[in-house]
Formats: structure tokens, C-alpha cells, sequence
């Protein structure tokens, strides 16, 4: 079994210092001991991952990351994976969070502010140039480097160019509640671009003023502030900065300003150098294998001992393991296999009355434990056609209004979307008043 102590070897890389620690695992300090140089590498437990439901993410973060490389974007450098853990080896960034550096300072400078959002706005703009819609903005997924410089992080929940719908618009609904635009928040499809873009607008309002320009414990009234865009810009931001947080937040998408425009603002150009080089440097560290961008392999016994681990392909070798299936990466995004959310006005005993209601006569039976409600029915074979097993918990935004979310444990998509679509016409309250909740 693979343990990662202190000074533990893992192919080219020496184990070190513990860097941070999360739900899901561990980010380490790791040294290339061919090279000398300094890497983090994120340690995902496949066994947590599933507990806490995040496969998905995870396989959004390494597919996408694989795509991207430019200097204000972390670098993702290979995946090596063992029969219970996934190791991430990461550029390793030494600055801490945008977010932590505007809570210590409380606000930034224009200049110093304006610098890092130029930064922004040219690794969001290349991104989305390589069909990857972030979804998440937000301060915690800025880090800073030693320069001052930033590198966006954390693309669990981005998007690429299949997962648009014939519509060519997006339609989950994702993002951290006070830096999603109003049109994710709608349900009606949005632009990955442009919702991304009102994400850059409120980090830059955060930047310059050490406050939210949304915000509100009631995430009923938090949404409807941000639909109608309702924010005071303060009078002591400059003309310039001003100008350029109101054309970005503003809450109809059709005429928000894009990124073209973002450059040529007469505010953004100041003392700006964009950037000129990306895609193509040759740093020996960022050698991928051949046909197979990511290098992967499971450390075996030999390669504790010191031998050259054996080089195989990713979604071959995670998809053998029983804990995690990675082959996914690039399947078309179905919102069936995902968490589901509506709200409801109804009463919290009329929705449980309800649902248990429509729950038995679809022919389903119900658990309750913990004061959440598993909707199942049975198998023999958990994996057999025809079975589902769906979690399902409420949660009150006010008196009058309730969040019901629904999550499939396993089982299968069209009966998960059948029992969804039944369960969301009777209980959620009417499409024209309806607040979807954000996924965090």
C-alpha cells in the first residue's frame, strides 16, 4: 500500500511537506529529483471521492487541464494513480489565494487590482479561445504566485464545447452563489463566455473595494439582487473602474461587454502587457507521452523499489479500478447523472407528504434516516437495468420557500429523469417565480 510520508518516493518525485488539506485528500510539496524543482501534488482518496460525489468534478479538472497551458492558467504536469489513491502533480504555486490576499489587505490598489484582473481577463480570454468555460470564478480559485502574479485554479466544474446542448448554450446549473450570473441562475441556458465574464466583474468589484457587490444570507433575496444587478458601485473607484465593473455586471447578457471590448477600454490598457508566450514553451518538465497527453501509471512493487514504473494509458487504468471510473472525460454532459435542485412553496409536511405520494405510485419505497429520505427500488444486482437509488433532502430558504435536492447513488438515467421530472412538476413552485440554487 501506497503511503505518503515524508521523504516518500513516487517515481521521479520525493514526498515532502503537507501544503494543505481538503475533504477529499491532501496537497503535498513534491520534488522532482531529476530536475530540482518544486511541484504540489493534489492526493485524491478514490474511496472519498465517491462518498462525497465529486467524481465528476474530478474528471472535469484533469480532462480539462490537459488542454491548458499559459502562465496565468495552474499547469497540470501528469496523473499517477494507484488502486486507492489519484495523485495530481501540479505547478506548485507559492502565493496562497487571491482570496487571503484581499482579507489580509482588505482592498487593493487600482493599479495593483487593475494588474491582476488584466491577468484575469487573459487567461479567462484564452481559455475560453480553447473551448473551456471555468463556471467556478471566484477568489479561493485564484492563487497568487511569488511574483504577485495570478494562475486560475480548480476547473471541477468547467465545461467544454460538447457538454453544450443543440442550442449551442450550457444548461447547469453551477457556480458559487454570490459570483454567478443571473442568466446560470434562470435555467434557460446561458453563454459559458459571457456568464464566466460576470464571474471576472465581481472578483474585480471584490478586488477594489474588500466586499461582495451581492450579497445576502437569504439566497432567495441574494438571487433576486443579482438578477436585477442591484449593487452600488462606490463613488471613490475611479471613473475608469467604475465604467468597467457596471458594462461587466451587467445583468443582461446580450449587453454585457465581451472581452474584445474589456481590452480596448481606455481603464484596462493602462500599463498593460498581455501576454505573448504560451502552448509552446519547452520546459523539460512538461515532456507528455506520446499519443497520450497525460502520463499515468500505478506505482507497483518494483517501482517502490526504484525501478521505472510502467507507463500505461489513463482512462484504461483508472476505469479497471472498482473505487473510481474516469473514462468519461469527454461524454456528453447529462444533467440526469448529476445533483438536481428546485425550490417549492409548498408547506415542509405537504412536500413529504407528496413526495412519499408519488414516490410509492411510481412503485418505488422509501427510507428515512437522518432526516433525509433514499428513494430505492430494489435488485438483486444493484447494477441491473431498471434499478435506482436516489437520495433526497430538503432545505428552507424562508418560511414559505424549500430547496429539494435529488442525487443518484446509482441506478439508471431514464428512470433517475423520469422520477425528477414527476417529482419537480408537483412539488416546485410555478417556472415564472422559480430561484434555482447553485451548485457549490
Amino acid at each position: 500500500m501506497v503511503r505518503e510520508e515524508k521523504g516518500m518516493r513516487l517515481g521521479k518525485y520525493e514526498l515532502g511537506r503537507t501544503l494543505g488539506e481538503g475533504n477529499f485528500g491532501k496537497v503535498k510539496y513534491a520534488k522532482n529529483l531529476e530536475s530540482g524543482k518544486g511541484f504540489a501534488v493534489k492526493i485524491l482518496e478514490k474511496k472519498r471521492i465517491l462518498e462525497l460525489k465529486i467524481d465528476d468534478q474530478i474528471k472535469r479538472e484533469i480532462g480539462t487541464l490537459k488542454l491548458l497551458k499559459h502562465p496565468n492558467v495552474v499547469r497540470l504536469y501528469e496523473v499517477i494513480a494507484s488502486k486507492t489513491k489519484i495523485y495530481m502533480v501540479l505547478e506548485y504555486v507559492t502565493g496562497g489565494e487571491l482570496f487571503d490576499k484581499i482579507a489580509l489587505k482588505g482592498r487593493l490598489s487600482e493599479t495593483e487590482g487593475r494588474k491582476l484582473f488584466q491577468q484575469l481577463i487573459d487567461a479567462v480570454s484564452y481559455c475560453h479561445d480553447k473551448g473551456v468555460y471555468h463556471r467556478d470564478l471566484k477568489p479561493e480559485n485564484v492563487l497568487v504566485d511569488a511574483k504577485g502574479n495570478i494562475k486560475i485554479s480548480d476547473f471541477g466544474l468547467s465545461a467544454l464545447p460538447q457538454h453544450f446542448r443543440d442550442d449551442g448554450l450550457l444548461h447547469t446549473t453551477c457556480g458559487s452563489p454570490n459570483y454567478v450570473a443571473p442568466e446560470v441562475l434562470a435555467n434557460k441556458g446561458y453563454d459559458g463566455a459571457t456568464s464566466d465574464l460576470w464571474s471576472c466583474g465581481v472578483i474585480l468589484f471584490v478586488i477594489l473595494t474588500g466586499y461582495l457587490p451581492f450579497d445576502d444570507k437569504n439566497l432567495a433575496i441574494l438571487y433576486q439582487k443579482i438578477f436585477r444587478g442591484a449593487t452600488q458601485i462606490p463613488k471613490w473607484l475611479s471613473p475608469g473602474a467604475r465604467n468597467m465593473i457596471r458594462r461587466i455586471l451587467d445583468p443582461n447578457p446580450k449587453t454585457r461587454i465581451t472581452v474584445g471590448q474589456i481590452k480596448a477600454d481606455e481603464w484596462f490598457k493602462q500599463d498593460y502587457i498581455p501576454v505573448t508566450h504560451y502552448d509552446d514553451d519547452d520546459d523539460d518538465d512538461d515532456k507528455y507521452i506520446k499519443d497520450d497527453p497525460i502520463s499515468i501509471y500505478e506505482p507497483s512493487d518494483e517501482d517502490k523499489q526504484g525501478d521505472a514504473p510502467t507507463l500505461i494509458n489513463a482512462f484504461q487504468l483508472i476505469g479497471m479500478s472498482s473505487y473510481l471510473d474516469l473514462s468519461g472525460f469527454f461524454e456528453k454532459e447529462d444533467a440526469s447523472d448529476r445533483k438536481i435542485m428546485f425550490t417549492s412553496n409548498y408547506s415542509q409536511k405537504d412536500i413529504v407528504e407528496r413526495f412519499e405520494g408519488i414516490v410509492s405510485e411510481m412503485g418505488y419505497r422509501i427510507q428515512k434516516r437522518n432526516g433525509k429520505l433514499k428513494v430505492m427500488q430494489e435488485r438483486k444486482d444493484l447494477r441491473s437495468p431498471g434499478c435506482l437509488s436516489v437520495a433526497a433532502e430538503l432545505f428552507e430558504l424562508s418560511p414559505s420557500l424549500f430547496v429539494v435536492e435529488l442525487r443518484k447513488s446509482h441506478g439508471d438515467s431514464n428512470l433517475y429523469r423520469q422520477l425528477c421530472k414527476k417529482l419537480s412538476n408537483n412539488l416546485a413552485i410555478c417556472q415564472s417565480q422559480e430561484i434555482l440554487t447553485a451548485e457549490t
